[in-house]
């Protein structure tokens, strides 16, 4: 379909050879006796562990398929670094494959230990955004300080090398990073390997043997992450390439042509027959207001068309097999079945059946890279959302993604430039950011502290916006006992003593409705007990949390994903025989338009109420992104939300509770 332009661009050159080639073999280079018996690292002399080197050899030899060897030796000097290096994870995703892992330790007494074949296995890593990854993971046999590990791995991604990003830093210095590339070369294929540099000096390339060229980059130091930082493509310094034809355009030229051309491969895709006016017309039925009608059709597409492909489907592989390709958004409204892009298409072509002006924006991905118009290469518009006009602007909808809400984005698609098509001019259009309460989180408790310091109760807690849709995405494809464990696991990361229990989760699949859990928790020693008094927190959901920024300086930008707003609801039945000393709430904080908190407090009896409310973000011009020079002002300002949010009341016992 036309709608694979973007694909079909680079893929259209590539299809009319295919080549076959055996493995390489792989051999241990020599180890200098010099580095065996080095006792310090030489890049950052503090380091645990330090890279010698990191190659790789990228081949583009055939048309169908990119490979990449990898080979990495690095030395080990303290325990943390045989902790941290010991064991190896080499991430993948669809479409690449590990193959050929070998690996070994050299002692320090000049011993070898291979790595055995049955020792490497797949499994699951979670990073911290809770996105799950393949991995091929292994233990590095014998490490101690003062070892040399080295291991070697080939990749093998289904494609030809175009727009493949070469990384250059760690999580450990690196003294020397090496990219040998070979470029296809054939009479049929007129298209050059071109280069663009990210965050690194300007390196040159280097004639090689046997059709190789290389990039060297020395003394790389140690990637460190820090909290809310920009996207890694941000920071670190890598490499894009892919192949094209060199143009002297300015963006504006370049944007126009790539517009038209958009423009006009859409209009395939973008076509409303008879089916889609009756479906429409039904849809809308005898609404008038646009914001209404675009609600509708919304609603209609996403309940009525099923993305296999989602963990939320039910469907098993075998019936993804027999799912057909909808070569129309006829196909997609007959069979009920289609990708995201189909559901978007769909909504798209009904929107125009209701007169509506319709087109497919081209879009970057912020959680990805912040994308700047001038860069000239449409690489980095890699998602896309469709465009709608109401009045005289533009409205943005994706109801092929299960879980965002009608009017929002995800999150990493708000307040990014988009490319609206079009055959005469240059559209570019922000989108919007959602406001703080379009994503809340409200958590609500009843609990009783004890007298021997444990807190019990029942907690419900609520996540709509971006947050619902993180947790969806998560939840939607375990079973009730695996959504259990994940969550009690999640609860006991910053509380490791709350025993859980009774969890239940609500509308984990539902893309329209709140995500509620609730469970049971009971807490040991929540309250510390001191003579006669009990010292407690009443912000309970704050209990063991430490600050955002510990560090007193900071590398990179402080960039927040999106606003968002906070309701805490607690009841706190409190012990018999027991009362509060100086029982006042924390004073409230606001950093002007960016952030504000607000604690109540007050008692019932002996049950303490407390209400905490937070907001960041949304006010007029407030940002997400904050440069280093401003960091130890937020820093300050989230030090004072934390001492205000984890404040401890006292409990003095002024009688025996009775028996």
């Amino acid at each position: 379909m036309a709608r694979a332009f973007l694909s079909r661009m680079g893929s259209a050159i590539f299809l009319f050879l295919v080549l076959s080639r055996s493995a390489q073999a792989q051999e241990w280079r020599p180890v200098n006796p010099a580095d065996l018996a080095s006792k310090t690292a030489v890049v950052e002399k503090d380091a645990d562990a330090e890279a010698l080197f990191w190659e790789v050899r990228l081949d583009d030899g055939e048309i169908d398929k990119t490979i990449l060897r990898h080979y990495l030796r690095l030395k080990v000097f303290t325990s943390r670094g045989v902790e941290s290096q010991g064991r190896v994870d080499l991430p993948y995703t669809n479409g690449v494959r590990i193959a050929d892992i070998t690996a070994r330790t050299v002692k320090p007494d000049g011993t070898v230990v291979e790595l055995k074949k049955d020792a490497i296995f797949d499994r699951t890593i979670v990073k911290i955004s809770k996105v799950k990854l393949r991995a091929k993971s292994f233990a590095m046999p014998g490490v101690e300080p003062g070892a040399i590990i080295e291991y070697q791995w080939r990749e093998e991604r289904e494609s030809l090398g175009q727009y493949t990003r070469l990384e250059f830093q760690r999580d450990i210095p690196v003294r020397s990073v090496k990219y040998f590339i070979k470029p296809f070369v054939s009479n049929l294929f007129p298209f050059p390997m071109l280069f663009t540099l990210f965050h690194m000096p300007n390196i040159p390339l280097e004639k090689e043997k046997n059709g190789f060229s290389s990039f060297t980059l020395n003394n790389v130091p140690a990637f460190r992450e820090e909290p809310y930082m920009p996207p890694e493509s941000e920071v670190r310094p890598w490499i894009l390439v892919y192949y094209a034809e060199p143009e002297n355009l300015t963006p504006n030229q370049y944007w126009g042509r790539w517009a038209r051309t958009l423009f006009d491969a859409d209009k395939a895709d973008l076509k409303v027959n008879d089916d889609i006016r009756k479906a429409t017309k039904e849809t809308i039925g005898t609404a008038t207001d646009p914001e209404e009608k675009l609600r509708k059709l919304f609603d209609f597409v996403r309940t009525k068309v099923t993305n296999p492909y989602d963990d939320a489907s039910g469907y098993k592989a075998e019936d993804i097999a027999k799912v057909k390709q909808n070569n129309s958004p006829a196909d997609t409204l007959k069979r009920g079945v289609g990708t995201p892009l189909d559901i978007d298409i769909l909504f798209g072509v009904m929107a125009m059946a209701a007169g509506f002006d319709v087109r497919v924006a081209r879009l970057s991905d912020r959680s990805d890279i912040f994308f700047d118009p001038a860069s000239k290469n449409s690489y980095f518009l890699s998602t896309y959302d469709i465009a709608v006009k109401v009045g005289d602007r533009w409205r943005f909808f994706n109801p092929g993604n299960r879980y965002v809400p009608f009017g929002m984005l995800s999150w990493s698609e708000e307040n990014v430039p988009a490319l609206i098509p079009d055959s005469k001019e240059v559209i570019w259009v922000t989108t919007p950011m959602s406001q703080p309460d379009k994503s809340t989180k409200k958590r609500i408790a009843k609990l009783r502290l004890l007298e021997d310091g444990t807190l019990e109760g029942d907690v419900q807690v609520e996540y709509t916006g971006h947050f619902a849709s993180e947790h969806k995405e998560y939840y939607d494809g375990l079973t009730a006992a695996e959504q259990e464990k994940e969550f009690m696991a999640d609860v006991q990361e910053w509380m490791s003593t709350a025993q859980v229990s009774a969890v239940v989760m609500e509308n984990a699949k539902d893309p329209s409705s709140t995500f509620t859990v609730r469970y049971h928790v009971r807490v040991p020693q929540y309250a510390q007990r001191t003579g006669r008094r009990l010292f407690f927190q009443p912000g309970f959901f704050d209990q063991g949390t430490s600050a955002v920024f510990t560090s007193a300086n900071r590398t990179f930008a402080v960039s927040f994903p999106h606003p968002w707003s906070e309701q805490d609801d607690l009841t706190i039945e409190l012990p018999a025989g027991f009362e509060l000393e100086n029982p006042e709430a924390p004073a409230g904080v606001r950093a002007g338009n960016a952030a504000s908190l607000e604690v109540k407090m007050s008692m019932d009896g002996r049950t303490l109420k407390y209400e905490r409310k937070f907001v960041f973000g949304g006010g007029t011009g407030t940002p997400l992104l904050f440069p280093p020079s401003q960091y130890k002002t937020l820093k300050d300002v989230f030090d004072m939300f934390h001492q205000r949010n984890t404040a401890s009341l006292t409990l003095r016992e002024i009688s025996a509770a009775p028996r």
